[in-house]
């Protein structure tokens, strides 16, 4: 029986090194980092942050592989209150009208088209405003500058999944995906996967089957293939860790440029000192914006979102990213998650991410190619597929 390697440790590479062990397969991970986790890994205290935006969904695929493992971490819950929006320069407490309408008279829309841009399909079902307020709207999981612009299929489905599937489903890994990360690497070790950090592959191994769970950019360099590309979002995150509590809102959902902010300890105090708060805000660069000027628009959403510029004050740990390529993928119009580069590339070698052909919000994509590429790759190595629990 050859074994099977898998290149990458982030979220997909452990869930396909876990699915390929219960496939009967003798598995090796190779992670170049100190410690598996990829962007799952979080900062270390006191403040403890991610490396963007990552919440757990009850209604996806990684929290499904989770329970029916026993895997699941500890959660917790969104709150219901703090909550805000930001429309036409300024906070509210409720969404404007022809946003609230639009859901209500979507609500019971299953499926959108893949050859009609978001905006387009929105505005001949509930008008002009309604179709500029839900395209960005969907910047919270699109992480790009005009969601409206992109394929409706691709916006609705996610909307859906998101927001209208109720009670919310939203949950969050009490200390930070790390707690994630930390349950999924003791799994694959339980499983009998090998585990080796600090390993930069440079080129494929000679035998055995090979899984690439590697950003998009990083496996066309390993594969030498300059079609494995795909769009993805470009924005610009701060992490900000505030002294005081008090008047800091849970939620800002900017419906002017689709931006976001999230105040993480809210529903998980663990992730600060008592007295503090971590607050993640993220906002999508326009094309040709700098980094820069994408912060000041950040600031500037902040000084709304948190009712005045006293948040500056308040600030006692800073981080700044740039995410580009690193968020997903984006359907544009006339394609869908069926168009992107296909899991399987071979001569036993399988692909897996969040930019592949899989369908899902946020990490769904990861671990649905990720099972794929598994069950592929144990077949691939001769074992018997009909006792797999994929």
């Amino acid at each position: 029986m050859s074994e099977i390697t898998v290149v990458g440790g982030g979220i997909a590479g452990l869930v396909a090194s876990i699915a390929c062990a219960e496939g009967g397969a003798r598995v090796r991970l190779v992670e170049a980092h100190e410690r598996p986790g990829g962007r799952g890994r979080g900062t270390g205290g006191p403040f403890i942050a991610n490396f963007g935006p990552h919440v757990l969904y009850a209604n996806g695929l990684l929290w499904r592989f989770l329970r029916d493992r026993e895997l699941l971490p500890p959660v917790a819950s969104p709150p219901l209150t703090g909550i805000f929006f930001h429309a036409a320069g300024r906070r509210r407490r409720t969404p404007p009208l022809p946003f609230s309408r639009a859901v209500v008279r979507l609500w019971r829309v299953r499926d959108a088209p893949d050859d009609v841009s978001f905006r387009a399909w929105v505005a001949e079902r509930c008008g002009d405003e309604a179709a500029e307020l839900l395209s960005r709207a969907c910047g919270v999981f699109a992480f790009h500058h005009d969601p409206g612009e992109l394929a409706a299929s691709f916006c609705w489905a996610r909307f859906r999944q998101a927001f209208l599937d109720l009670p919310p489903r939203a949950r969050y890994v009490r200390g930070g995906w790390g707690t994630l990360i930390d349950v999924l690497e003791r799994a694959a070790r339980e499983r009998g996967v090998r585990i080796e950090t600090g390993s930069r592959v440079s080129e494929l191994p000679g035998d055995g089957p090979t899984i690439v769970a590697a950003e998009l950019r990083d496996a066309a360099a390993l594969l030498g293939d300059d079609t494995l590309d795909w769009p993805s979002g470009r924005t610009v995150a701060l992490d900000l860790g505030l002294a005081g509590t008090r008047g800091t809102p849970f939620v800002v959902w900017d419906l002017d440029e689709a931006g976001w902010i999230e105040t993480y300890s809210i529903p998980d105090r663990s992730l600060a000192p008592d007295g503090h708060a971590v607050v993640q805000a993220q906002m999508p660069l326009r094309p040709g914006e700098s980094t820069e000027d994408g912060e000041r628009r950040l600031e500037a959403l902040l000084d709304v979102g948190f009712g005045g510029e006293g948040w500056r004050e308040r600030v006692v740990f800073r981080r700044r990213q740039r995410l580009d390529g690193r968020s997903g993928a984006l359907d544009p119009v006339g394609t869908s998650w069926r168009d992107r580069p296909a899991i399987d590339r071979g001569d036993g070698v399988f692909l897996c991410g969040d930019s592949v052909a899989a369908s899902g919000l946020l990490s769904d994509p990861a671990v649905t190619s990720a099972l794929e590429a598994a069950r592929l790759a144990v077949a691939q190595a001769a074992l018997r597929p009909e006792t797999s629990k994929l």
